[in-house]
């Protein structure tokens, strides 16, 4: 059987099931593909020089993953394992992901880690280092829909309760406060601005339902553009609330202490009121498409809805650390 690519990116389709309630592994019908490859790869007549595969966090204890790597060991690469987000390398966005990058009959990496999972790149620094091992205990609760825990940098200058489990406002206890206060105070995350779109009359189309406002108020995860992170966006942004992204508070002179202080006691109209205020919206495909690092000129076809986009976006990857794994794989120094 004859195979010509020099790198080979497979992508396990039937990642899904790995998630909280679809755990069929490799018994899922979705995986027939990914384990299809597996089985050819030793058969071919000339092997990729590179191979590099994405998947989801939970994908590094499956059975799917034992039989990649009896694979690769077979087939004579020599291989290295992460679990990395964008925010490893500056992005303010958490999208942990788990990595395999493999070279055939080469020399080890230089920062080859045998029977360990990198969270961080090689030779980062140790602030770095601390931002990717706090993404990583984060998304553990993405990957079972409870993404409210942080991500919002709002100003916290009300009291704070003595006990640590105890809600203060918006669902929101103590401790998850300090966790988004540690995330916009981390300087070598980039702010949410630099990735934003400027024209506003293009942008109130995104701006949330009343509906939505008040259905989902307490459980939205607000940031401003101020903010240095925001939670992963999922192909069902912009359709369903919770648990799919943040969205952006526009009116940024606004506390939102200020808004749903005492908000179980207001009326319904105070409390359209009050919500109006924040101007809270949707980031924009385009939007979600620079966090992920596609460059300026990537476009989507005219025939495209914006829920098709979102469904896309959400069912990408981060190009910035896709590239920069394709770096190291391919990198003379790492030889």
């Amino acid at each position: 059987m004859r195979f010509t690519h020099t790198i080979f990116l497979p992508h396990h389709c039937g990642q899904k099931q790995l998630r909280i309630g679809r755990q069929g592994d490799i018994s899922d019908p979705r995986s027939k593909s990914f384990l299809y490859i597996l089985d050819i790869l030793p058969k071919l007549t000339r092997l990729p020089k590179y191979l590099l595969l994405e998947n989801v966090k939970g994908f590094e204890t499956s059975s799917a993953r034992d039989e990649l790597i009896r694979t690769l060991k077979k087939c004579g690469f020599t291989y290295q394992e992460f679990l990395l987000s964008p925010t490893c390398i500056g992005i303010p966005n958490s999208r942990l992901r788990y990595f395999l990058i493999a070279r055939l009959h080469s020399e080890p990496f230089s920062f080859l880690a045998p029977g360990k999972i990198l969270t961080d790149f090689p030779s980062q620094e140790t602030e770095n280092s601390e931002t990717c091992k706090v993404a990583a205990t984060v998304a553990e609760g993405d990957s079972q829909g409870l993404m409210k825990d942080l991500s919002s940098c709002h100003d916290a200058n009300g009291k704070l309760c003595s006990e640590k489990g105890e809600f203060l406002y918006k669902l929101e206890t103590e401790s998850e406060l300090e966790k988004k206060q540690q995330w916009d105070n981390n300087l070598s995350l980039q702010m949410l601005k630099s990735f934003l779109q400027d024209d506003r009359e293009e942008l109130s189309q995104y701006f949330l339902p009343l509906k939505s406002l008040l259905r989902y108020a307490l459980l939205l995860d607000i940031v401003r553009p101020t903010c240095r992170r925001s939670t992963c966006f999922t192909k069902g942004y912009g359709h369903y609330v919770e648990g799919t992204g943040s969205v952006l508070q526009m009116a940024e002179d606004i506390q939102l202490e200020s808004v749903f202080k005492s908000f179980d006691d207001l009326s319904e109209d105070e409390k359209l009121k009050n919500l109006s205020m924040l101007q809270l919206r949707y980031f924009t495909p385009r939007e979600i498409a620079n966090l992920h690092g596609f460059p300026p000129e990537f476009d989507f076809p005219e025939n495209i809805s914006i829920k098709q986009c979102y469904r896309l976006l959400g069912n990408s990857l981060s190009v910035f650390v896709v590239a920069k794994l394709i770096s190291f794989l391919v990198d003379p120094i790492n030889k």
